[in-house]
């Protein structure tokens, strides 16, 4: 009898082989197709969510489910609006900080008082009940140094970092209480870990420098103060050049660009921090089969061995109008190519 995908993960976060590798298939928009919604129809009921994503496990068979729905929810939990697509993930509207000073009237929302998130953990309190301590559940938080991008637009959150460094401390230290605080709530509802999403720690994003000075003290701090796992997620940005902080910073997990060398990545890694990643989600429309087959086992061939590794896509959110034959191609092929030892490598072309 195989291994369950929570005994699974826990190998593989161990650094150690389990039966297979793990993976996960971030469709989180798909359900809502096949069950007859639009996507903001989808989002709008916790049962919704909780009923998509059984459907996902069913489907693909993944080892790692999430009812976090979409990040502009962060926008409506702080009384923003989220814009909604027919064929994409809601935006986030309107920026809440309209100017530097309203960060000094800011307040970060009551989490278990919140409607917004209060859906949240009603979905993962109700996917916990189904699948039990069998299927780990991730939690989501958007990091407080990744937060204001949204809060207040890009542009002017880079005013503020170079212009008002006493607003920005203030604004920090708001979404650090915000964020620890949404991160340990999800782990009381039944969440297992918690994925800290922080595109901003991607020197892609930030330079190292505002990295170091901000990004590294801010996820110190978190990460000391939520009661799980955690790992880092860069939304597809590059994260090689910033291994080493985000080892030290305590994360136990980090996201794998589908712009890096996987291999280079995984020699950095081996045995401090495990790999998510590093599939195409964009180019992943228009793959073949025999495409499929040849990424996957490149993927599995370069951070498989010893464990340490989860294959997914590269940005945490697989594009709606990708087939779901492509995503069930997918699955099968990593449960073909990825069961423990990787006997076939070395010894198949790749």
């Amino acid at each position: 009898m195989g291994m369950t995908s929570s005994q699974r993960l826990q190998e593989t976060l161990s650094h150690r082989e389990p039966d297979r590798v793990p993976y996960v298939i971030s469709a989180a928009m798909h359900p809502a197709r096949e069950m007859g919604l639009t996507i903001k129809a989808y989002f709008s009921r916790p049962q919704n969510v909780v009923d998509g994503q059984v459907w996902l496990h069913k489907k693909f068979g993944n080892d790692m489910l999430c009812c976090y729905p979409f990040a502009a929810l962060e926008i409506l939990a702080w009384g923003g609006e989220a814009i909604y697509f027919d064929q994409g993930p809601p935006n986030a509207g309107p920026p809440i900080i309209k100017k530097p000073e309203d960060i000094f009237f800011l307040e970060p929302p009551e989490v278990k008082k919140n409607p917004a998130l209060q859906g949240v953990l009603e979905a993962i309190a109700g996917l916990k009940a189904i699948v039990g301590g069998d299927t780990p559940i991730a939690g989501v938080i958007v990091s407080p140094f990744s937060l204001p991008i949204m809060q207040m637009g890009f542009e002017a959150y880079l005013d503020l970092i170079y212009e008002r460094p006493d607003l920005l401390e203030r604004l920090l230290g708001i979404n650090t209480e915000y964020c620890t605080a949404w991160a340990n709530a999800q782990l009381e509802a039944g969440a297992a870990a918690v994925m800290y999403s922080d595109p901003a720690f991607s020197p892609a994003i930030m330079s190292r420098d505002l990295i170091l000075q901000y990004g590294v003290p801010t996820a110190v701090n978190v990460i000391s103060r939520i009661k799980g796992s955690v790992m880092i997620h860069m939304a597809s940005g590059k994260g090689l050049p910033v291994v080493d902080e985000i080892s030290r910073a305590g994360f136990v997990a980090m996201s794998a660009s589908a712009e890096e060398d996987l291999g280079a990545l995984k020699d950095a890694c081996r045995g401090r921090l495990a790999l998510v990643g590093n599939l195409n989600a964009l180019d992943m429309r228009y793959w073949t089969a025999g495409e499929i087959e040849s990424k996957i086992k490149k993927a599995i061939a370069q951070a498989g061995p010893g464990g340490g590794f989860v294959l997914s896509d590269n940005h945490g959110e697989i594009p709606f109008p990708v087939d779901e034959d492509i995503l069930l191609t997918i699955a099968e092929t990593v449960r073909r190519w990825g069961q423990y030892p990787l006997d076939w490598i070395g010894f198949d072309e790749m």
